[in-house]
């Protein structure tokens, strides 16, 4: 399903014994991911969780996906709006496949449930916009979180339940109904406030990451409320197809995709010396996408004084904006681009008896094959310019293929950090501004105690 070409990375690529030596530690790597003998063990539920909920389903023994699919015809029918509070994984999965699958106007476009995603800020203009876009509709919550206590998420959900009371203040089995909690399976904060409340609740797996979870109540439900029980089985469907394609042995890099990415990877970043990696697509609906993709692997890699910088741009719009960087400023990165095969429409420039803009010259051409002529232009470019380019291709834009993308690239990323060297599943680093913001809000928790003594002594600040 999906193709890797290295045919714009030539003369940047390894040797064939630096070629079989990163067969070799790939290979170990995809052990460790098998037997579970590395760093972040009990974080590995990811790897089969399309072919487990897939296979599960078809047989009749999925309880929780059959609520999922049930959950989501409720929404539909009860509501003109879904908000879906999270940060991080418990939304960018989420967000990447309905933008995918819909386009980023498909709440402009829709006659039916419109989605829109909150809790991943503290800015009250963002807030009053989304409060805005709920007045006058029937709306409900999908909440997302493992604790229950982040701060953006929490403190929207407190926001968004207060609103919702108030839209029904004489009906609180109204608001629960009108409640849904994506959470801990026992523990944490909202799975006690689900329980007192009687809120319907889905679970978070206790060995699948937040980057990892799109596969999970976290990513589905919302896709299923978005874009229908159809999709949310192909998107499954391609996932088990790509666990099942890359958990076999292959003899060779080029026989196994995603083997061969998280090698090549590795190679530019361990022995080539680049520091960063630039996603790039054609297609804005994949500018989600591609911000997930930035999570996976940021907060994977990025650790021990460690890891590629991932950066993402829109082609062709950062063209005219990135591209002079990207051509000619220092050479600090590779690129990765994805491609679609198939057209999404047949969409052409219509010829003009007046050739005022010069454009006769492609009149008739579709707008697909000027888009990937845009693509072949800037591989060659970028080549030239010293910029390596692997060219990821899936037949077309839809459930399927994301799914065989997602868990290529979960896949990928996993097998990249072990190949470096840094435990792939943890982000000790994302707690360190917690433990200030926390302590300078006015948390009395004698945990901070350290934290408030360091503000004091160094920075002057009295709380």
């Amino acid at each position: 399903m999906v193709e890797l070409s290295t045919q714009y990375a030539e003369g940047f690529l390894p040797g064939a014994e630096e070629e079989a030596e990163l067969l070799s530690a790939v290979k170990a790597a995809a052990q460790t991911l098998t037997d579970g003998s590395g760093k972040g063990a009990d974080f590995l539920g990811w790897q089969t969780l399309g072919g487990d909920i897939n296979h599960a389903y078809n047989a009749g023994r999925h309880g929780e996906y059959q609520r999922m699919k049930a959950a989501a015809l409720r929404i539909q029918e009860q509501s003109d709006v879904l908000l879906v509070i999270g940060i991080g994984g418990s939304y960018l999965g989420a967000r990447a496949v309905i933008e995918g699958l819909q386009g980023r106007y498909r709440n402009e476009l829709t006659n039916g449930l419109r989605v829109y995603f909150t809790g991943n800020s503290l800015s009250a203009a963002d807030l009053a916009d989304i409060t805005a876009l709920t007045e006058g509709k029937r709306f409900s919550i999908n909440v997302i979180s493992k604790s229950g206590t982040t701060l953006e998420c929490a403190a929207a959900f407190r926001y968004f339940r207060d609103l919702l009371s108030r839209r029904y203040p004489d009906n609180p089995e109204e608001v629960k109904a009108r409640i849904y909690a994506t959470t801990d399976a026992a523990r944490g904060a909202l799975k006690a406030q689900a329980d007192a409340q009687g809120w319907e609740t889905f679970v978070v797996p206790d060995d699948v990451g937040g980057r990892y979870s799109v596969l999970t109540a976290v990513g589905l439900l919302p896709i299923l409320a978005a874009c229908g029980a159809e999709a949310s089985d192909s998107l499954l469907a391609g996932a088990a197809a790509a666990e099942a394609a890359y958990a076999e042995d292959a003899q060779s890099l080029s026989a196994n995709a995603c083997w061969h990415y998280a090698a090549l990877r590795a190679y530019f970043y361990l022995k080539a010396g680049y520091k960063a990696e630039i996603l790039s697509s054609y297609e804005p609906s994949f500018v989600m996408f591609t911000e997930w993709w930035k999570q996976l692997f940021g907060e994977s890699e990025g650790k021990d004084g460690k890891g590629l910088f991932p950066a993402g741009v829109n082609f062709t719009t950062d063209l005219h904006s990135m591209g002079q960087y990207i051509q000619e400023g220092e050479r600090l990165f590779f690129e990765t681009v994805l491609q679609f095969e198939a057209a999404d429409n047949p969409l052409a420039i219509p010829s003009a008896d007046s050739d005022g803009d010069k454009l006769n010259y492609i009149a008739g051409k579709a707008f697909h094959e000027i888009n990937r002529t845009a693509f072949t232009a800037t591989a060659i470019a970028h080549q030239g310019g010293k910029v390596p380019n692997l060219v990821l291709t899936v037949p077309k834009r839809d459930a399927e293929s994301l799914g065989w993308l997602i868990a290529f690239f979960e896949k990928a990323c996993a097998l990249s950090g072990y190949l470096i060297g840094v435990n792939p599943f943890d982000q000790p680093g994302v707690e360190s501004y917690k433990r200030y913001m926390f302590t300078l809000l006015g948390n009395k928790d004698p945990k901070y105690d350290p934290v408030r003594e360091e503000l004091i002594t160094r920075y002057g600040i009295v709380l």
